[in-house]
């Protein structure tokens, strides 16, 4: 801290009462020399101690300002330090480079274990993030799960970039507290400073970080223009899910699953589908993760749910799987909205599949326990899906009580030309069945890969092979051609 910026802290009474003290001594030292030592000796005591008094107040003083700068539970230095850091750059010309990284995950885990345990994950982050910058790179905390690297100098965003990859791959490691093993990840911004101020900087930074989220998490993005043309895009089309929310206007399809036999439709998954006034359709990729963003998704997944257990009310020998999203199961109250869709529709709950995916019970496997159980306890059976992708282990699933294991689309396409993709999903198989869980392989895109598919012992087979996504109506002209002629399998299948 600078001199001005000590003195800056300094109350005016305090700087007053150091005037005073020194034309005291200035009166004691004239009383001296005039021949009154008593006079002399008394003013010099007393403003001897009114300079005591002074020091000490300044001592106090910059204390406080120190304190207002450092943040009370990682003792790391907090947003107003690390934009006062900021400013002297821009003052001095220096060349900065700005890292904002936003936890992913630590809020499930603060609301499941208690902010005591939010706390002391937040000082191990912060102890983790001091040990990886050194002195390379200032660390800030900026409130709740929010930190910040700093570095100066010319190598400062070749510094910051490797110090983010560092953060990154020391994330993919549990935190282990007690005798709880806790799982975070982060999302990273980058900004340079260039021409702008602290106040522009954080917002580019911002800017990058939330693009690191929206692209999947887990990585650092640097700002660049083009980032706040997508921010814009992604801002339309909040607003126009917004809009749709209000009219209803998205619409659900069906993508049947089949016996291993390929003859008979057992099931069926409800994908949500929304075509935009203006932009056309919108791909469920592109507009999900918004909606999970903004807070939009428990709408669009319970309209979702309650179309779907209607239409399905038609098909009585069909079994129905809905996809849930990670942002609709950290809700706690889902399970009593849920309830209250079947209770509205009068949907069977022991036909209904809820799918959900290894990501979400990895990052949040204690309140996935919760929720698993609650979801069982309604009579709905649970499938974890997308297995395979990379998050969770084999062993993983003896963690977990499934009712049905779906291997993600990329293992069934990967298996058809590797022996390694291929033993996994041979192993994933075994241990399902010691586990007495069914296997369904998603993404049966050729013969070959059903015929594997079907030898490895998977029980459904779902695929464009197969069938498109269809309407409620395709559904039920493609259920009655099965009954009339079980061979009349397809739905515009290849």
């Amino acid at each position: 801290m600078s001199f001005s910026d000590r003195t800056r802290h300094l109350p005016p009474t305090l700087g007053l009462a150091a005037l005073a003290a020194g034309v005291l001594a200035l009166i004691a030292l004239s009383a001296l020399l005039y021949g009154q030592p008593l006079l002399g000796a008394a003013l010099g005591s007393l403003a001897a101690m009114m300079f005591w008094l002074v020091r000490r107040g300044f001592g106090e003083v910059l204390d406080l300002a120190r304190q207002s700068e450092i943040d009370s539970l990682s003792r790391l230095p907090n947003r107003r330090s690390l934009r006062r850091a900021l400013r002297r750059a821009a003052e001095r010309g220096q060349a900065v480079t700005l890292a904002l990284i936003d936890l992913d995950g630590f809020k499930a885990i603060n609301d499941n274990y208690g902010h005591a345990v939010g706390d002391r994950l937040i000082r191990a982050v912060s102890d983790t993030l001091r040990g990886i910058a050194g002195s390379g790179a200032m660390v800030a905390r900026l409130g709740g799960d929010e930190f910040a690297l700093l570095a100066h100098g010319e190598g400062a965003g070749l510094a910051i970039e490797t110090l983010a990859e560092m953060v990154l791959a020391r994330l993919t490691h549990p935190f282990y507290l007690d005798d709880r093993t806790l799982v975070v990840g982060a999302s990273i911004g980058i900004a340079d400073r260039g021409d702008c101020d602290a106040i522009e900087m954080l917002r580019r930074a911002d800017v990058a970080m939330y693009a690191a989220k929206h692209d999947g998490r887990m990585r650092a993005n640097r700002y660049d223009a083009d980032l706040d043309a997508r921010q814009a895009a992604k801002h339309n089309i909040e607003l126009e899910l917004r809009a749709a929310i209000a009219d209803e206007a998205f619409g659900v399809v069906y993508q049947p699953l089949f016996a291993s036999d390929r003859r008979r439709i057992t099931g069926v998954e409800a994908l949500v589908r929304w075509t935009s006034p203006t932009l056309g359709e919108v791909r469920p990729e592109v507009f999900v993760p918004i909606a999970e963003e903004s807070g939009l998704i428990d709408r669009i997944g319970l309209f979702v749910l309650r179309r779907a257990c209607t239409e399905a009310l038609a098909w009585p020998e069909l079994r129905l799987a809905v996809n849930v999203s990670a942002a609709q199961l950290r809700n706690p109250d889902f399970p009593r909205k849920l309830r209250q869709v079947l209770a509205e529709t009068g949907y069977p709950p022991t036909m209904l599949e809820v799918e959900i995916t290894e990501t979400y019970l990895v990052r949040e496997a204690e309140g996935a326990r919760r929720v698993l159980a609650e979801l069982r306890a309604l009579g709905v059976s649970v499938s974890l899906d997308d297995f395979g992708t990379g998050f969770a282990s084999i062993g993983f699933l003896r963690q977990f009580t499934f009712d049905k294991l779906k291997i993600d689309r990329s293992l069934v396409a990967d298996a058809e030309h590797s022996e390694a993709a291929r033993a996994l999903v041979q192993a994933s198989v075994a241990v399902a069945r010691a586990l007495d869980m069914p296997v369904t392989a998603e993404g049966v895109e050729t013969t070959a890969q059903a015929d594997l598919m079907n030898i490895v012992g998977c029980d459904e087979l779902q695929g464009w092979l197969f069938a498109r996504a269809s309407n409620a109506e395709g559904i039920g002209a493609a259920l009655a051609a099965t009954r009339a002629d079980p061979s009349q399998r397809r739905l515009g299948g290849h």
